[in-house]
């Protein structure tokens, strides 16, 4: 019966430092830009799929959620703050749409199994991506308005830096789960 008690406190700490370790992870991946053509990548969204792929959609899911929290709180954890802003006047701008759909992604990257052909998990993460997109996109036109190219703005300058990352991911990715089956 301690033996059992024991276990659970441990699996409990391990969660709970994977979640901050995931979150740490997120920001770190959104304060670094990439020169990228036509505008600079950052890897958030390779990190928010990864997540789901290593951590399955419990972790990942709360390791997005903490990264949210903290930005909300006011931590200076998004990709353009605090020069753009910090807390929720931030998380409420053109933005909120894409880190909303960071939950979906990771949800669906999570789903990947490892008997996956190659041209299936390049679909799962094609997917899993565009939720973001089409979450962003659809918060984007209600804030700035419909009459606004919203495509033209809000994703057709990051669909090549987006192509690269999940090629990559694709690539990786059976590697991965072996690797999750052993943490």
């Amino acid at each position: 019966m301690e033996l059992t008690k024991n276990l659970k406190q441990t699996n409990i700490i391990k969660s709970l430092v994977v979640v901050i370790l995931g979150s740490i992870a997120l920001t770190i991946s959104a304060k670094i830009k990439i020169p990228f053509y036509p505008v600079p990548m950052t890897m958030q969204t390779f990190v928010v799929l990864f997540l789901g792929i290593s951590l399955g959609h419990k972790i990942a899911l709360a390791s997005i959620g903490l990264y949210l929290l903290e930005g909300i709180a006011g931590l200076p954890v998004f990709s353009n703050s605090p020069e753009k802003g910090v807390g929720l006047i931030y998380f409420t701008g053109p933005t909120m749409g894409y880190l909303i759909g960071f939950l979906s992604a990771c949800y669906l990257a999570s789903k990947i199994k490892i008997d996956d052909n190659f041209f299936v998990v390049l679909f799962k993460l094609i997917v899993a991506t565009l939720t973001i997109y089409i979450m962003g996109l659809v918060w984007l036109g209600t804030l700035i308005g419909w009459d606004k190219p919203i495509f033209a703005l809000g994703a057709k300058p990051f669909l090549l830096a987006e192509m690269f990352k999940i090629m990559i991911l694709a690539l990786i990715t059976k590697q991965i789960i072996k690797i999750r089956k052993f943490i």
